[in-house]
C-alpha cells in the first residue's frame, strides 16, 4: 500500500503517535497496518548498538564494533573511494547487527578547536566536507542501510549547543555552513537529515522553515526524512509545519497530545500532518523491506581500519 493511501486508513491518534520514538533507538510501529519499528544507531566511526534496555541512554553494554579512524584522520586521505568504502564497510555491520539507519555522517564546518565534537567532522573546508559525505553516504546506502547526515545546521560548539543562537548572514551561511550539506545532498541523497540543537539566527533549527522548508525542501528537493537530534525538539507543532517530522527519542504522550489538540483546534492543518506522515511511510515503508541479518567478517574489517589509518597520515 503506498503512503498516501496508508495514510487515508490512519486515526488523528495514530498519526500523531508514529511521529515520535518508540524508546530511545527505535520508531513506532502499527503492526495491524504493517508499520515496521525503524531502529536507528550511533555512529560515525563504529556502529553503537546496546545491549541492555533501549529505553536508556548512556555508556550502557553495547555489542563489540569495529573503531574506525576519526573523520579528523580520514579527511587527511583526500581518497573519496577509501572513504565510499568505509560507509559500506559500516553498513555491513550495521545490518549484522539489525541496525537500519546509521547516525552519520556529522559535516559541521570545524571553526572553534575546542569543540568537542571535531573529530567527528570532516574539515574546515566546505568543499571537502561535502565531497567526502557524498562518498561515505553512497557506500552507506548501496548496502541497504541508511545514513542521516547531520548537524543541520551552524552548530560549531558544544557549550551550551542546546541554547547557543547561532548568527550568520545569508552569504556566510550558505557558502560556509550549508555547503557542503548541499553538495552531499544533491549528490548522494541520504534517506535522513537531522537537525542540530542550536538556534540559528534566533529561531531552533529543528522548527526553522527558512532553514528546513525554504532551503532545504524547495531549493534543494530534498524528499528524504528530517529527524530532530536526541531531546533536541522544542514546539512539536512548529516542527512539522517546518516539516522536522520525526521527534527521537521517546517521550511520555505529551507532543502527541499536543499535535492532536492543535489539529482539533485548528493551530495545525491536518493536511500539514499529513505530509510529515508521507516523508516518515515512504522512508520507512522502503527501508525495512531490504534489511536483512548477516554475518560480519570482524577481521577483514580491523585490517581494512587499519588500511584508512596508514593512508591517512600526512606530513605536518
Amino acid at each position: 500500500m503506498k503512503s498516501k493511501e496508508l495514510i487515508k486508513t490512519l486515526t488523528l491518534a495514530e498519526k500523531a503517535k508514529l511521529l515520535t520514538g518508540k524508546d530511545f533507538w527505535m520508531t513506532q510501529a502499527i503492526e495491524a497496518k504493517k508499520i515496521p519499528s525503524i531502529f536507528l544507531a550511533d555512529g560515525p566511526h563504529g556502529i553503537r548498538k546496546q545491549k541492555e534496555s533501549n529505553k536508556d541512554f548512556g555508556l550502557n553494554k553495547a555489542y563489540p564494533a569495529i573503531s574506525y579512524p576519526t573523520f579528523t584522520c580520514v579527511a587527511n586521505s583526500f581518497d573519496e573511494e577509501l572513504i565510499e568504502e568505509l560507509g559500506r564497510k559500516l553498513a555491513l555491520e550495521a545490518k549484522s547487527l539489525m541496525v537500519d539507519v546509521i547516525l552519520g555522517p556529522g559535516i559541521n564546518i570545524k571553526r572553534n578547536p575546542l569543540c568537542g565534537r571535531n573529530f567527528e567532522y570532516f574539515s574546515e573546508d566546505p568543499f571537502l566536507a561535502g565531497a567526502l559525505a557524498t562518498s561515505y553516504i553512497k557506500g552507506i546506502q548501496k548496502e541497504g542501510v541508511a545514513a542521516c547526515i547531520k548537524h543541520f545546521a551552524a552548530n560549531n560548539q558544544e557549550n551550551l549547543r542546546m541554547v547557543s543562537n547561532s548568527v550568520v548572514d545569508d552569504r556566510t551561511l550558505r557558502e560556509i555552513y550549508l555547503k557542503p550539506f548541499e553538495i552531499a545532498i544533491k549528490e548522494a541523497k541520504p534517506k535522513l537529515l537531522m537537525t542540530s540543537y542550536n538556534l540559528l539566527n534566533g529561531i531552533y533549527t529543528n522548527e526553522n522553515a527558512y532553514l528546513l522548508n525554504e532551503i532545504l525542501r524547495k531549493e534543494w528537493q530534498y524528499q528524504g526524512l528530517v529527524i530532530s537530534d536526541w531531546g533536541g525538539l522544542n514546539d512539536k507543532v512548529a516542527a512539522l509545519k517546518a516539516f522536522s517530522s520525526l521527534e527521537m527519542p521517546a517521550n511520555d504522550g505529551t507532543t502527541t497530545n499536543e499535535v492532536i489538540a492543535a489539529v482539533n483546534d485548528g493551530r495545525l492543518e491536518e493536511a500539514v500532518l499529513d505530509q510529515n506522515l508521507e516523508y516518515y511511510l515512504n522512508f520507512v515503508l522502503e527501508k525495512k523491506t531490504e534489511l536483512t541479518e548477516e554475518k560480519f567478517d570482524h577481521e577483514a574489517a580491523h585490517n581494512f581500519a587499519l588500511k584508512i589509518a596508514e593512508e591517512s597520515f600526512v606530513l605536518l
